[in-house]
C-alpha cells in the first residue's frame, strides 16, 4: 500500500485545530495556497470532505473531527520526542510557550529570563499576553502564569514572585473633591475604575479582609477597563478611585501622585505562580527556564 503523505496530515491538523487557513499557514511557513491544495488532495484521495469552509471560519466536518482525535495527539508526541533529543546536544535548544499578562512579563519574566536567553542562544521564548484563564493543554503551552489562589489543584505550581498586596488609590486632585473613605462600603459613594473579567465577562468584585472580617463590595463608576494600566493612567489623571496591585502604583504613591488609602483593608494573598500540567514531561530548554523563574527558599 502506497505511503500517506505526512504532510497532508500535519497540515490538516493545524488547519483544523487554527480553525483558519491564514493562520495555519503561518505557523506551518507554507503559503495558503499550496496549504488547501494539500488538504484538497488528501480530500479526494480519502473521498471524503474532511473541514467544512466558509468565507469566515473553518471547522472539521464529523469525519474530520474523527481523524483529528485519532492522528492530532501522534504529531504532538512527535515533537515532544524531537524536544526530548535536546537532552543528548551539548546545550539545550527548543521553544518553551508561556501565556501570561502583561505586567508580570515585563516585571518578572523577562528579567528573569534574560541571561537564560544570552547563555543558551538555541532557546526560543513565546509569550502570549492573555488575561483569561487559558487551557494551556488544548492551546499547546509548555505553562501559564496565574495568581497562585486561581489555579488549578491537578497542576503543578511554582512560585516566581512574592505574597502580593492591593492598593486602593486615587490622585490628589480627587481627594481635594471627594472625601477619602475610611471603610470599604463608602467606596460606594465614590467614582471608581472597574475592571471586566475576561475568565467571566463580569466586573470585578473589590475583596477586602482586616482582623478576619471579609467585606465584598460592588463600585460603580464612569470607567471599565480590562487591564491594569489604563486604570493607572485614569487614576492618575483624577478620574476616580482604583484598586490595584500594590507594586504597579508604588512608584506612583511615592512620588505624590497618587493617595493610598483603606491600607489596613488589603491584605497579603499569593503572588504569581508559573503553573505547568503535572503529567508533562520537562524539556531541557523547560527545565531551565523553570529554574531561572522560581523563587529563591527563605530560611
Amino acid at each position: 500500500m502506497a505511503r500517506r503523505n505526512l504532510n497532508e496530515l500535519l497540515y490538516f491538523v493545524t488547519v483544523a485545530r487554527e480553525g483558519s487557513f491564514t493562520r495555519a499557514a503561518a505557523l506551518l511557513g507554507v503559503s495558503q495556497s499550496a496549504l488547501s491544495q494539500a488538504i484538497s488532495g488528501l480530500e479526494t484521495r480519502l473521498q471524503i470532505r474532511l473541514l467544512t469552509r466558509t468565507t469566515r471560519s473553518v471547522s472539521p466536518t464529523t469525519a474530520g473531527e474523527r481523524l483529528l482525535n485519532a492522528i492530532g495527539h501522534r504529531f504532538d508526541e512527535i515533537e515532544s520526542e524531537l524536544d526530548e533529543l535536546t537532552e543528548l546536544r551539548d546545550k539545550p535548544a527548543g521553544t518553551v510557550r508561556i501565556t501570561c499578562g502583561d505586567y508580570v512579563l515585563h516585571s518578572v519574566l523577562l528579567p528573569k529570563l534574560a541571561p537564560v536567553l544570552r547563555a543558551y542562544p538555541d532557546i526560543r521564548m513565546e509569550f502570549d499576553v492573555n488575561y483569561g484563564f487559558r487551557d494551556i493543554v488544548a492551546d499547546r503551552f509548555d505553562a501559564g502564569v496565574r495568581l497562585g489562589s486561581t489555579i488549578d489543584k491537578d497542576m503543578i505550581a511554582i512560585p516566581i514572585g512574592p505574597r502580593m498586596r492591593l492598593a486602593v488609590v486615587a490622585s490628589p486632585g480627587y481627594f481635594e473633591q471627594h472625601p477619602a473613605p475610611k471603610t470599604p462600603p463608602e467606596l460606594t459613594s465614590h467614582q471608581c475604575i472597574n475592571q471586566r473579567m475576561q475568565s467571566s465577562g463580569g466586573l470585578y468584585v473589590w475583596d477586602f479582609e482586616r482582623r478576619g472580617r471579609q467585606v465584598n463590595v460592588r463600585v460603580d463608576g464612569q470607567l471599565i477597563f480590562n487591564t491594569s494600566q489604563p486604570q493607572v493612567d485614569a487614576a492618575l489623571a483624577g478620574l476616580g478611585i482604583a484598586l490595584l496591585p500594590e507594586d504597579e502604583v508604588t512608584p506612583h504613591i511615592e512620588a505624590g501622585q497618587l493617595v493610598r488609602v483603606l491600607e489596613d483593608w488589603c491584605a497579603p494573598f499569593d503572588g504569581y505562580h508559573l503553573y505547568y500540567p503535572s503529567r508533562r514531561q520537562p524539556s531541557p530548554a523547560f527545565s531551565l527556564v523553570v529554574d531561572a523563574l522560581r523563587m529563591p527558599r527563605t530560611s
